[in-house]
């Protein structure tokens, strides 16, 4: 076994390189390529819900969820209209969002479970480990799933405190999983609570993070806010419960709206306002199989665990007073791996060097700036247990490889769900919906998005075409 505390030097190491590499920038402007922070170094906030639907908050047309404070959130920052994460359920799109990769890269694309005995891996470098040699304070609260087990929590890979529940609430002992855990509440290492209220669980996530911020207010920080809900099994406290038109789900939502009012709120009373950056967004798309008690990804097509729109596409809301114009909505391609080396500039550092990060500096959209372009050639859908490369976008243009119907409707029993479903290609600014297949009028665009997807087969592999691929970096594994 590896050394840890030589993977930890070699990670503190690796980080410092990319902070000192920043000195010899040129500043450009406010967002300006190269900017060095001047006086004190934005704070971040990450705000990540679990399960939300693109169609879940007012501001993108929720026609029964009230959600003020996310409005206003809106009202006063961006709309993000074409943000993406890069897998459709919630292990890889957490790993994707710490780390600037996709999932594949870092060998975790599918979901983890109690009885899991690997994890993220003790060599990659979380937003978190990049932001401490620059003298930030850190903490994750909420839901983690990335490994229950000592060496991937995220007290090991550079949160200074953890709060919260190491995987999902469903992952509970039942009659046909009789060896699982009870649900484990945990500070830093430690299980404090086992099967807590969960109506309680938004509230205190919310308090515990307010605490947080109070208490670094001199310090610049990063608190990574992961929410539990609303991942299925539903849960709010008294006072919210039965106050939305959309039910137990819609309760939910306006609780996190709530929280997330009273994280602003303390932001301004604190006089920090306008030097932190505040993130809303979802881990992939509503849980349609739930009903009443999933989301809704309207006018997208389908939801969790498919690599159409629904699935991948997430609501996103970006706030920073004076930095991002208030009102202003980003139609380009962004997606939750662009954080990375988004916060590593704006906090005077870079990313990592010696290793590849999928993610983009996107500091010129956050400006405004215009006619800038997504600085994406191209974003690709992983799905299918975590190796099928399924869709590839580039510009407005998608195209889905072709497919079973067992794949179009994942959480159905289908008779003849073997049946091939041919490739499609879809305009996604004239046709949000993927309903108008256009692959016979643009054989030229559709050459050019297989060759994309070609590169990407070499690069990260595609099981669907038996392609190992170069490039993919392995999991952290203990003995089980």
């Amino acid at each position: 076994m590896k050394n840890p505390n030589a993977l930890i030097d070699r990670k503190r190491f690796i980080a410092l390189l990319g902070c000192g590499a920043s000195q010899a920038l040129v500043s450009r402007g406010a967002f300006g390529q190269g900017e060095r922070s001047s006086g004190s170094p934005p704070n971040f906030v990450v705000i990540f819900t679990d399960d939300q639907g693109y169609n879940d908050i007012g501001c993108f047309g929720s026609p029964d969820i009230k959600t003020p404070n996310l409005d206003r959130m809106a009202a006063d920052g961006m709309k993000f209209t074409d943000f993406y994460v890069p897998a459709p359920v919630c292990t890889p799109s957490r790993a994707a969002l710490l780390t600037g990769c996709y999932p594949q890269r870092v060998g975790l694309p599918v979901v983890l479970f109690p009885n899991s005995t690997i994890g993220i891996n003790s060599e990659e470098i979380t937003i978190a480990e990049l932001l401490k040699p620059r003298g930030y304070a850190t903490a994750c609260i909420g839901k983690w799933h990335l490994g229950h087990l000592p060496p991937f929590l995220p007290t090991r890979h550079g949160f200074d405190y953890y709060y919260g529940l190491p995987y999902s609430n469903d992952m509970r002992p039942t009659s046909k999983r009789p060896n699982y855990p009870a649900l484990p509440l945990m500070r830093n290492e430690e299980v404090i609570e086992e099967n807590p209220d969960q109506r309680q669980l938004t509230e205190r996530y919310t308090a515990q993070a307010i605490q947080f911020i109070k208490e670094n207010k001199g310090r610049p920080f990063f608190l990574y806010l992961p929410h539990t809900f609303p991942h299925v099994p539903l849960y709010v406290s008294e006072r919210f419960k039965g106050t939305s038109a959309r039910g137990l789900y819609g309760d939910v939502i306006e609780c996190i709206d709530w929280s997330t009012g009273r994280i602003l709120d303390t932001l301004k009373e604190l006089g920090l306002d306008d030097n932190t950056l505040v993130i809303f967004t979802s881990d992939n798309g509503p849980w349609l199989v739930m009903k009443e008690n999933g989301g809704s990804a309207a006018p997208l097509r389908a939801g969790k665990n498919t690599t159409y729109e629904g699935g991948m596409r997430v609501p996103c809301i970006m706030r920073w007073p004076g930095k991002i114009p208030a009102g202003s909505v980003c139609s380009e391609i962004a997606t939750t791996m662009d954080l990375l080396p988004t916060f590593a500039a704006l906090a005077g550092g870079t990313p990592p060097t010696d290793r590849t990060i999928d993610g983009k500096d996107i500091r010129p959209l956050l400006a405004g700036t215009p006619d800038v372009k997504s600085p994406h050639e191209a974003f690709f859908y992983y799905g299918g247990g975590g190796y099928n490369l399924e869709a590839v976008r580039s510009g407005r243009w998608k195209l889905v490889f072709e497919r079973t119907l067992k794949k179009e409707f994942p959480y159905r029993r289908i008779a003849g769900g073997g049946e091939t479903v041919p490739e499609a290609l879809y305009d996604l600014e004239k046709d949000i919906g993927e309903q108008n297949n256009l692959i016979a009028d643009h054989p030229d665009v559709a050459d050019r998005l297989r060759a994309l997807a070609e590169t990407m087969r070499a690069d990260l592999g595609d099981s669907l075409h038996d392609r190992r691929g170069a490039n993919r970096r392995p999991p952290g594994r203990v003995s089980s």
